[in-house]
Parts: C-alpha cells; structure tokens; sequence
C-alpha cells in the first residue's frame, strides 16, 4: 500500500510538482479521486476541483451535485461544466469511451491554465494501469500502449506547458477502499462502471478476474512489464523525435504530408512510431490506436492503392501526391498552395487572355509567357523543340492556334488530347488523375485554350492536335515560370 509518505515522494520526484503551488484535480467524488483529494489536502498542497459533467446518466446532474457537497466539506473550490459527450462522439466517429476522455482533459487543461494551476492531477491507480496495459495487448499495440501510463506527461496531446500527473498509479484499488473506510469517507459511486458493455469494465469485473483465478499474481505481473517497457519506450521515442523533423514534409489545419523516401529509409520500428505521431499530430487526444490502424497505414505508404487514398480511421484519411503521403481529416479543406512549401501555380480569374507576344500573371508571382518565332528563327526553335525536356515549356504550331489564347483552370466537362493520342481525348480530370497531379492543386491549376480546345497542360503535356510538324512556320513558344527561377516538377512538388 502507498501511504502519504511515499504518495509524497512520487509527487516531487516522478510527478515534478512543488508542492506548495496549485494543482487542479480532476474529480469525480469517486473512491480514486476522493482518495487523492485527502491527501493532498493533508500535504498542505493547494488544489482547486474540476467536474464535468458528460449528460450521459440521467442521475449525472445529482452526481454534479455530490462532487461539489464533498468539495465544499474539504472546504476547496471547484468547477464545474456540463459537455453533450453522445453528440461529440457521433460528430468524430468515436466511442463514448474515447469521447469522454477526450472532452474530460479538455475541460481539465482549459479550467488549469484559467486558475493558474502548476498540473492537472488524475486518479488512475495501480488497477487503472493493468486494464490500460491489457486493453491495449488486446487491441494489438506497441510499446507506447503496453508501457501503461506515465506518472507525469508533458507535452501532452492537450498541453505544452502544464503537466498531467496521474501520482497513484501505484496504489491499489483495494487499498484506496480501505483506506476511505478507516477515514470514514464516502464516495460518489458510479453506476455505469459496472456496466460491462464498456470495454473497460468486462476487463475489469470478467476477464481480469477470471485470469486471476488461474494467474493469480497477473495483476502484480502487468503492471512490472508496464513498468519495465517504460524505459524502453523512452529511448525509442528520442529515435523518432529525431526522426519526425525530416519525415514532415508539410502541415497544416487539418492536414500533414510525409515524405514518403524518407519514411521508407527508416527501421520499421520507427515507421511505426512515425505513423502514430502523424495520427496523434491530427487526433491529439486519441490514445486507441490499434495493430490494424498502424498496420493499413504502413501498407500504404508502401504500396499506395490504385485511387491513391483510402480511410484510415477517427475521421482520418490517407492520400498519395507525389512523393509524398497526406493524411487528413475529414473535415479539413486542402487549398492549392496551402504552404509555401507547396506555392504551385494557380489561377484565380475565371479567364485570362494571352496575347502573342505576352503573358498573364498568377498567384504568388507565377506567370504564363508567350513568344512567336517566323522564319529562320521558327526552324531554330523546331530544333530545340524536338530537344526539351522542360515539362514546363511547350513549343505549338501557330498557324493552328485561334488568338488571342486564353488562361483558366479546369471545367466540367473539359477535355484533352494529350500528345501521343491522336484523335482520342479523355476528361481533363481524369488526365489530372493520371499523371498524378496533386489533388490540391487540381482545381485552381492553369490550363491554356485556344479558342475553346485545352492546348496545353503546363508542367505535363501539349495538346496533340497542334504539336509542330517538320511544315511548322510560325512557332509559338509558351513557358510557365515563377519570378526568374527555373522549375522542375520535383522542386515543385
């Protein structure tokens, strides 16, 4: 049993507090949260009540009620809220379990960081840490979710600054009950927790038990692998800490893209590792992140699917641009050039006109030029017409052009004929598709008509009915650059 002297040194040595400065507790008035408010109390540390309530029981508000008689009997304040948790749940594809959780530490931090709190303190015990460790077995989970639960996280998903500190995790549940009873105090007891729907409580009121009858020392036996794989944890985590800066090509609301070369090139222990962090970087209070989940992303940002994008899981989505796998909410909206990482050209009128000799300008310093050559100096640009390489130069037979051209981006129903295919023409969205251009920059991205024929796709193809012939006598040169800078498809994207 941890008795107030040892719950003492865990809360300086492996919790950090000083232990004269305020902690915010989250309590429920349940036997855990009760237990750890006396002592805290008798330590003389300032601590300020948090209750939320989560509209899930209809006794929930009566349950409000008892948390703060018992916060006033201890003569602390306490703060309360009130969260619709079934329709948090419904609007992020959660479990109630998970919703709770999530919008419990929300409410915990914010109430924190308002009334200048050093941590916000939970109650999981000893018991706590051997469903955690066993839920996550079962799911089929790594390190990060057999190691159980720290004493102290920071950063955590919900903080950067202030600390969860969980200072009982090695106080057992039959301890904390007999202790209440020799203090004579009585808690707030929760109907639901025996509800063994809940995942959590069929391993706690029937699996555990009926493991123990024939392991009888299994708790004992979770809880040290628990601790032990903790300091494995720690050094695999400063491996990709390390890794995680060059692996993240880009991010923004909603959204990150990883390169994909450098996440091949790791160790698979840390591609798994990896892969969590980009999960946890868009879901940041998601802890259940099984085998399967980390299994379907590895799969495919190895060997991506014929769409290119597939559903991961909590409302997140995978997708391949390029060289790079994203992965985003459902939710979140990908402009064109969402960073300046990403600054690819774009074209915001509905129509622009080009003129021969001219160019029209774009966003962020793009422009699209126009250049005729007669004569002698239309057999010179034959030449090195049949020389480029540049995909974002195109050379086209003037005498097949209506003028003036003209610039905008994609509508329905447009189609092209790419140079190779003759008479035939597919949609232009199709065209988009299959050369992989990014999906974000499909919208916006400039296309050059003449008359009301797409001639070129700037960065990819010209148009096959007007590619210059060995007759070409007029040439129109078109080039698509940012400021003086040359592009390549690779540095662009």
């Amino acid at each position: 049993m941890v008795n107030t002297v040892d719950l003492e040194k865990l809360l300086k040595k492996a919790c950090g507090l000083d232990l004269t400065q305020k902690v915010l507790l989250g309590f429920s008035g349940g036997p855990d949260s009760l237990y750890l408010l006396d002592h805290l109390i008798k330590m003389g540390i300032p601590v300020v009540a948090a209750h939320l309530n989560h509209n899930l029981r209809p006794e929930s508000d009566r349950e409000a009620e008892e948390a703060t008689r018992l916060a006033e009997n201890f003569g602390i304040p306490i703060h309360l809220s009130r969260e619709d948790v079934s329709r948090y749940a419904q609007e992020h594809t959660l479990s109630l379990e998970e919703a709770a959780r999530i919008v419990r530490y929300r409410f915990l931090f914010t109430e924190a960081e308002r009334c200048g709190a050093q941590a916000v303190a939970v109650a999981h015990t000893a018991d706590d840490q051997v469903e955690t460790v066993m839920m996550h077995l079962l799911r089929g989970s790594g390190l990060a979710g057999l190691r159980g639960m720290a004493f102290r996280s920071l950063p955590n998903p919900w903080s950067r600054q202030i600390p969860l500190i969980r200072p009982m995790l090695r106080t057992w549940r039959v301890d904390i009950m007999t202790y209440l009873e020799a203090n004579d105090l009585s808690p707030i007891y929760d109907l639901s927790n025996q509800d063994v729907r809940f995942y959590r409580n069929y391993l706690r009121h029937e699996l555990i038990p009926y493991l123990e009858m024939k392991h009888p020392h299994l708790k004992e036996r979770l809880w040290q692998t628990a601790d032990i794989l903790k300091d494995d944890f720690d050094v695999l985590e400063k491996l990709i800490d390390d890794a995680w800066p060059s692996c993240l090509h880009d991010r923004g609301k909603g959204y990150l893209l990883i390169n994909r070369k450098f996440f091949l090139d790791q160790p698979e222990s840390i591609q798994r590792g990896l892969a969590r962090r980009a999960i946890l970087s868009l879901r940041p209070g998601l802890v259940d992140i099984d085998y399967q989940t980390t299994l379907l992303m590895l799969e495919f940002i190895r060997a991506p699917s014929r769409s290119g994008s597939c559903d991961l899981a909590a409302g997140l989505r995978l997708f391949l641009e390029l060289d790079h796998i994203g992965i985003t909410t459902w939710e979140a909206e990908l402009p064109a050039g969402a960073s300046s990482n990403q600054s690819w050209p774009s074209i915001e009128n509905d129509l622009d006109n080009l003129t021969v000799p001219g160019e029209v300008e774009m966003k962020n310093g793009w422009r699209i030029k126009a250049t005729r050559y007669s004569g002698k100096d239309a057999v010179t640009a034959r030449e090195e017409a049949k020389l480029n390489a540049d995909p974002f130069t195109a050379w086209l037979d003037a005498d097949l052009l209506a003028f003036p051209l003209a610039v905008r981006a994609r509508l329905p129903g447009d189609r092209f004929h790419p140079l190779g295919m003759d008479s035939k023409s597919l949609k232009i969205s199709d065209f988009m598709i299959n050369v992989k251009l990014p999906r974000r920059a499909r919208k916006e991205w400039p296309l050059v008509l003449s008359g009301s024929s797409i001639i070129w796709v700037p960065g990819f193809q010209i148009a096959h009915p007007f590619m210059i012939t060995p007759t070409t006598h007029d040439v129109i040169q078109l080039t698509l650059r940012r400021g003086m800078s040359d592009i390549t498809k690779d540095r662009l994207f």
